[in-house]
């Protein structure tokens, strides 16, 4: 057991039923708050402290200091200039049709998906995964429950589908030529200063590097092309064989493989 699950400060009798129902969802424990703050219950349990707000759940790592949550992030704002017929770069590097077929290897908090969502249209497809249970399980309830008046973006982020599951198992067990764009965006292994957005999520999440199996299996299932999302100084372009997008103004890369 690494979490528990609580309520609110301020809560009512329908809040605690559903942070026990999404702790036996989760099955981890339940606690009442009884009025302590986060801090005070996570030094009492020594635990991360998933906490059942009125909009979203906020996971409060042990020794991390800003809440984990979901949020469109920047697909927001990336959607609103595609909408206006300014380009994307990730959509440059993916080029995605309608249609096609989207596999996001290391889902996050799929912003990139949900731009991909748009990209392919009803008729295409957008799968994420993502290996961490506790942020796969907040970010899915995220995108099915987040509200909001911007049409487009709720409706991209409701066609993603995400799952708890590890990248390469899913890719094993795919046909060949099954999605025509298969997209990786690991934990960067050097850190970007402008990201602290992404400070509890860097700190939680998983960080694997690529490995030749991955690659192999990514190469066998993707149809178009295969698309890496790193540092610019990462090795893992040249390593593995991708065609690096330079970007003088930006300290993240895209590599792109053709099939």
């Amino acid at each position: 057991m690494s979490t528990i699950v609580t309520t609110a400060g301020r809560t009512n009798e329908e809040f605690i039923e559903n942070a026990k129902r999404i702790a036996t969802e989760l099955s981890i424990p339940y606690m009442k708050r009884k009025k302590q703050s986060v801090k005070t219950m996570q030094e009492a349990y020594q635990l991360d402290i998933l906490v059942v707000n009125k909009e979203r759940l906020e996971l409060h790592a042990y020794g991390v200091t800003t809440p984990f949550f979901f949020h469109p992030n920047s697909a927001a704002f990336r959607l609103k200039r595609l909408l206006k017929g300014e380009h994307d770069v990730f959509l440059q590097a993916t080029n995605l049709q309608k249609g096609d077929r989207f596999l996001d290897t290391t889902a996050g908090l799929c912003s990139d998906s949900i731009i991909a969502a748009h990209a392919v249209g009803d008729t295409g497809n957008v799968l994420s995964c993502e290996v961490n249970g506790m942020i796969a399980y907040i970010v899915f309830k995220g995108l099915k429950n987040y509200q909001t008046e911007f049409n487009e973006l709720q409706s991209c982020m409701r066609q993603v589908d995400l799952v708890h599951q590890d990248a390469l198992e899913v890719l094993k067990v795919a046909e060949s030529n099954s999605y025509d764009v298969i997209y990786m965006d690991p934990m960067f292994d050097e850190i970007i200063e402008e990201s602290s957005n992404f400070e509890t999520l860097r700190k939680i999440g998983e960080h694997s590097l690529l490995t030749e199996e991955w690659m192999e299996e990514a190469k066998r299932v993707a149809r178009k092309r295969v698309v890496l999302k790193a540092h610019f100084r990462s090795e893992q372009f040249q390593k593995f064989g991708f065609r690096q997008f330079e970007r003088q103004t930006s300290k993240f890369h895209y590599g792109v493989i053709e099939l």
